[in-house]
């Protein structure tokens, strides 16, 4: 491979991409825009998770209590520390911000072109007002730009799309392999420059990623060296920490639809949803879109146009949720990867949350 991903991802320290998000949300309009400090790392043996109950028809589900929910950490039980419900107007914590990313790097400019009237759909309804705190982010491959604070005014956010125009990609699918290694590396990039930026506000976010994904670019023809491995293992390691410690439930929403039911890439990311345990076999496709959504208790969306009835159903995980917290036992070694479940003793209801993390000595 021409590279691999050359990312400064040493988490744990927290380092993270220092490519500034453009009009990055600031406290005073106006202000200079400024990438915040990583948050203080604290207890990592403290663990918190973001969870969400469904019924069958994947409505959530109110009211349960401590002794409803299980926790296994690598299938060992775990001693529930902490536990609260957040229902939709609770003063326990912030708001769930809702963050709209439109990303034009990895989607065709007719799609974007159908997934904004779709978004600008969702965003009028409901009286003109949306119900969570919502910021808007258009990503292209010269920057990303950010809308200055979230809000719940639908007629801002509209403002902002018409202030917007889809940029041009540089980097096209007809560069091949090596331009879609770079969009690749850029996706990530941005990913994590927004974790890191997320890390230092309060609450929990929902993060909905509307693109076909990036590219895995894995499969045998793909040879990654020790050192290439090892670097990539760093990074899977560091996003996942990320996203966690930053509070983002992640979905994806595929633009193209029922173009692309039924195609390859609407499930080749199954294969890697397992999470990493050490550097021999590590592929980028570990580190998919699709993959991190899955892993960070979020939804991938595919084979549908109704782009807006998709936004709607990942949103809902902004409503009612239940918070636990858990002590993690320390590891054999860094960089150790957990398994996480949790269960309800109730049936016919669904647990999505964080399904794994990186334990530390």
């Amino acid at each position: 491979m021409k590279k691999l991903l050359p990312l400064c991802l040493i988490l744990l320290g927290c380092t993270l991409p220092a490519i500034a998000l453009q009009n990055a949300p600031t406290s005073e309009p106006g202000t200079k825009p400024e990438t915040p400090a990583p948050a203080p790392i604290g207890d990592i043996r403290h663990i918190q998770l973001d969870a969400v109950v469904t019924d069958k028809s994947g409505k959530p589900v109110p009211g349960l209590q401590q002794q409803d929910f299980t926790l296994l950490d690598n299938k060992l039980p775990q001693k529930i520390l902490s536990f609260q419900e957040v229902a939709p107007g609770s003063t326990q914590e912030p708001p769930t911000e809702v963050i709209l990313l439109i990303d034009t790097v990895n989607t065709g400019f007719s799609s974007v072109s159908y997934e904004r009237s779709q978004i600008v759909k969702y965003l009028q309804q409901n009286g003109g007002k949306v119900a969570h705190p919502t910021s808007l982010i258009f990503f292209s491959d010269q920057d990303s730009q950010v809308q200055t604070r979230p809000t719940q005014d639908s007629a801002a956010l509209i403002a902002e799309f018409d202030k917007n125009q889809t940029a041009l990609r540089t980097i096209r699918r007809s560069q091949g392999f090596y331009g879609a290694e770079d969009r690749l590396d850029l996706s990530i990039r941005t990913l994590g420059n927004l974790a890191l930026y997320e890390m230092g506000k309060p609450g929990r976010k929902v993060l909905v990623w509307i693109s076909p994904g990036w590219p895995i670019l894995s499969g045998p023809r793909v040879e990654l060296s020790n050192r290439e491995q090892q670097q990539l293992y760093n990074t899977i390691v560091s996003m996942s920490t990320a996203l966690r410690r930053a509070r983002i439930t992640l979905s994806s929403i595929d633009p193209l639809g029922t173009a692309d039911s039924g195609g390859f890439r609407t499930f080749y990311y199954e294969e890697f949803l397992k999470g990493v345990r050490k550097t021999n076999g590590v592929l980028p496709g570990n580190l998919a879109l699709q993959v991190l959504a899955v892993q960070s208790g979020g939804r991938v969306f595919n084979s549908s146009n109704d782009i807006t009835g998709e936004i709607e159903s990942a949103v809902a995980d902004a409503g009612d949720y239940y918070v636990v917290s858990f002590e993690a036992a320390p590891a054999d070694q860094p960089k150790e990867y957990h398994s996480l479940e949790m269960k309800v003793d109730k049936p016919g209801l669904t647990v999505r949350t964080r399904t794994g993390y990186y334990a530390q000595p």
